[in-house]
């Protein structure tokens, strides 16, 4: 599922320049990808705008002026794990997810059903909720999103 989302991202620059299910199905499945990975996809592509616009209306007061912590229920810890817990907070504090943005990416990771959320495929649902809001990450963003577990452990400041 996250290559397709991957792929989708990286060739249609606005979720509105993707054409109609069909057509994208197709289009997926000619290129290769499983009819069971592309119904995942779009499945959960489908709920994050659903996602994405029920909390909108849901909680109109939440946006980037939300100054208060997070506390992260048990099942949740459990489900994210720190260092997915530690890059959303990261997020946040860098001024690239507000509150709700941080709640949806929460409620999407928690989707995937994986125990604990594998940094990468984090990268991939906060890349995905950033290009369904039309929103473009910044380059020092963009890089840290891009990040590979491959790469040498980043350098800390003394």
């Amino acid at each position: 599922m996250f290559d397709i989302l991957v792929y989708l991202y990286e060739t249609y620059y606005r979720p509105d320049a993707c054409p109609d299910t069909a057509a994208l199905t197709k289009k997926l499945s000619a290129v290769g990808f499983e009819e069971d990975e592309i119904s995942e996809a779009l499945d959960w592509l489908t709920d994050l705008a659903e996602t994405t616009r029920d909390f909108a209306v849901d909680y109109p007061q939440q946006s980037a002026f939300s100054f208060g912590t997070r506390i992260y229920a048990d099942q949740e810890f459990d489900a994210l794990g720190s260092p997915a817990i530690g890059f959303i907070q990261f997020l946040e504090s860098a001024k690239v997810l507000n509150a709700l943005q941080r709640e949806i990416v929460i409620e999407r990771a928690l989707a995937v059903h994986e125990s604990p959320m594998p940094l990468n495929k984090l990268k991939v649902i906060v890349l995905m909720l950033l290009w369904s809001l039309g929103q473009e990450p910044d380059a020092l963003t963009f890089d840290e999103l891009f990040l590979t577990d491959d790469e040498p452990e980043p350098r800390l400041l003394h």
